[in-house]
Formats: structure tokens, sequence, C-alpha cells
């Protein structure tokens, strides 16, 4: 569905002020430091955009750009149209089961970080896949570098061993940012990725008939069925304007469990007023709900995520799940 600053909305030009004059702590105002001519000055144009009160657009930025921070974070990531810098965190490393079923890790046990740059500092917002025993750890690491959680729930039902997703978000310096991040992981035992396959695995699912029914084309990835469909209405998060890539995205996962049967997983990304809508199009398709909640603390409108969870002839997921995708505000097929 991550794929999100939190600082309230600033109004006034003393409140402007206080946003350039950040120290480059990690959480609040900030900034990254550039030279340059008062008139071109990112900070300068910064707190002009909040006292005008819009919300800044993501930079454009090159693969280059990264390098720094991929290098403090000890892992590197995908650049995605030229605005978020994504590092994939999948718990390669764990035998989830649940409900008898072995899950794979692209099916939700896939962690990232994410990163966007804009003119008063970078911003992290990520989820991170972690065990009941690292939790304690991770979440001391993350508060000792600054780096806020904005959520801690499931993806899943019953399952062994226990597993927990935190949300994480920061604003800063790329690099600090990096280094606070990676003190975190390594309080976990979350692999370093590993390049994907040569081939796709093959999927046993009818996935013409599973496109047919969501309206969509779906990606085979690591032997899932996926798709990932962002909102058509723009969220900002407290200045900040914030690209789907992000992670403001619905993200339905199918993975094949023979005979043209699956089990699926994912979350719906919602507005308040879709909240019930979506839950009574999911139970009348007898879809469980495991989890409804928040993973920002100041996104603008207000956004909502839920994660749902069924076995069954995959064609007929699809036709269960089609209401409540229609329920929702999505951005058009391209």
């Amino acid at each position: 569905m991550s794929p999100r600053s939190h600082m309230k909305p600033l109004a006034g030009t003393a409140a402007a002020l206080l946003l350039v004059a950040g120290s480059g702590l990690l959480v609040g105002c900030g900034a990254e430091t550039r030279g340059g001519a008062a008139g071109s000055d990112p900070q300068a144009v910064a707190a002009q955009t909040a006292m005008h009160g819009q919300a800044q657009q993501p930079l454009q930025t090159t693969a280059a750009d990264w390098k720094s921070l991929a290098a403090a974070l000890g892992r590197t990531g995908t650049l995605m149209k030229g605005t978020v810098y994504r590092v994939p965190l999948p718990r390669k490393d764990l035998a989830v089961t649940t409900q008898g079923i072995t899950i794979k890790p692209g099916l939700a046990l896939g962690g990232y970080a994410t990163f966007a740059k804009y003119h008063d500092g970078t911003m992290l917002m990520g989820d991170l896949v972690i065990t009941e025993d690292e939790l304690p750890k991770v979440t001391d690491a993350l508060q000792t570098a600054g780096i806020e959680q904005t959520a801690l729930h499931k993806h899943l039902l019953q399952q062994s061993p226990a597993i927990w997703w935190t949300h994480v978000h920061a604003m800063g310096n790329p690099v600090a940012l990096a280094k606070g991040l990676k003190s975190a992981l390594a309080a976990t035992a979350i692999p370093p990725a590993s390049p994907p396959p040569a081939t796709q695995p093959p999927i046993d699912l009818d996935t013409a008939g599973i496109d047919k029914a969501i309206g969509r084309k779906g990606t085979a990835d690591g032997g899932i069925y996926k798709f990932s469909i962002p909102r058509k209405n723009t969220v900002t998060d407290g200045m900040h304007v914030l690209p789907s890539a992000l992670g403001i995205t619905t993200g339905i996962n199918f993975q094949p469990l023979g005979g043209n049967r699956a089990a699926i997983n994912g979350d719906f990304v919602m507005a308040a007023p879709e909240v019930q809508k979506v839950i009574r199009a999911l139970r009348k398709g007898g879809i469980d709900i495991v989890e409804l909640h928040n993973h920002a603390l100041n996104d603008q409108p207000r956004v909502f995520y839920m994660h749902f969870w069924a076995t069954g002839d995959g064609v007929t997921l699809a036709k269960a799940l089609r209401p409540a995708l229609n329920a929702t505000a999505l951005a058009p097929t391209s």
C-alpha cells in the first residue's frame, strides 16, 4: 500500500522563521544547509513557502544524489520517478506461518525505507518488519536517533513467530537519517537485499482473470502477484506534498497456494468517509479485517490504512476485492 513531516501546519511569519532556524536535528525543522545567493537559498524558499501556506513538492533528484545516503545506510535502493529513493527491507530470514500457510516475504514481510528531498530537508518514511523480541531494541534505537515511530501494528492474524510492523518518520540531513536508521536495523536480523531473480517464478493463478476482476494489470514479483494503486487526491504532511511512492498506495498481493487458489494480504488506503464502506465490502466478500490504523501523525487529509486476509480461488477473491476498491478514490488507470 508506506509505502509519510509530522509537524503541525505552520502559520505566520514567526512560525516560518522557526522552520528555517533548524539546527539539523532529525525531527522537526532539520534543514540541509546549502550555500548560494539569498534569492536562491533553499532555506529562504522554504520560509516563503511556509509563510504563504503552500506545501512543498519533493525535489527532482538523480541516483547520484543518493550515493552518500546509501553508503551511510550500508544498503542501496531504487530511485522512483526521480523523487523517492526506496530501500527494500524484506524479512527473507524469517519463516512465518499463519493459519498453516508459510508466508512468502513478498506477500506481507516486505519492509522498506523511503526518502524524498525537499527544500528544507530530506524526509524519511518507512515500515520495518520486526520480531517481538527485536521490538524493544528497535524502539530504543529509533528514539535515540530522533526518528519518530508513527504506527505499530500487525499485517496478519494468528502468526508464528510473533511479528510487528512499525512505521517511522523523520526530517533532516540525509546522511544523519541513514545513520540513525542503520542503528535501528542493527538491532534486527534484516538481511541485505538480494538481487532479483533473472526470471520470475511461475504464478499458479489465473492472472488474466484476476486482472479483469480488479480492473487493472498486476505484476509478478518473486512468486507473488501484486497490485499497487495510488490515490487520486494529493496528500500532504505538514508543509510537504507526499508522493505516492512514499507508501500512500493501496497494495493487494496474491500468494499462489496451488490449483488457482491464493492467500491475499495487503492494505487499503482510505479517507475517513471511505473506511466503513470498505469494511462492509470486504466482509460481504468473506475477507477478514486485520488492522485499521494510521501511518502518519499529521497527514492532510487524514489517511487510514486497513490490512486484510483471506484464502480461496484467486479470481473469486479478486471479484470480492473489487467493490472495496470502488469505494475508494483511486487514481485512474494509465
